[in-house]
């Protein structure tokens, strides 16, 4: 089981950036994944995150309306369209697999993930 999250960079307020979560190992189709984002000196944040089985998608109040998470089952890998970015969304992001718990989506606590990718750096900066 693979995950590797890439596509940040730096990016001015306002702008837009898409992360990917490129998966292997698994059906990425019938499990829940989920986008976090951490930053120096604070807990890790469930930013949202796709259901098992579904399409369904659910959101942090600082990501609803700015951010969107879909999956391209056939390849193997889940998007965060992030739009509207604001320096308060600077951190790390990661995506994350819930493949034994069954508690992801739509909760998005970093407890319920069981594999993780490496982070992404996203720097929000004018």
């Amino acid at each position: 089981v693979q995950l590797q999250a890439s596509g940040g960079g730096v990016v001015h307020p306002g702008g837009s950036l898409r992360l990917s979560c490129a998966t292997s190992g698994f059906n990425v189709a019938v499990y829940a994944i989920g986008w976090f984002r951490q930053v120096p000196g604070k807990e890790r944040e469930g930013v949202g995150c796709i259901s098992r089985d579904s399409d369904i998608t659910y959101y942090s109040d600082s990501a609803k309306g700015r951010f969107t998470i879909s999956r391209d089952s056939a390849k193997n890998t889940v998007y965060l369209q992030m739009i509207g970015v604001e320096p308060e969304d600077t951190a790390v992001y990661y995506c994350g697999l819930d493949m034994f718990k069954w508690k992801l989506c739509p909760g998005t606590k970093p407890e319920f993930v069981d594999y993780w990718g490496q982070g992404t750096q996203v720097t929000v900066s004018s």
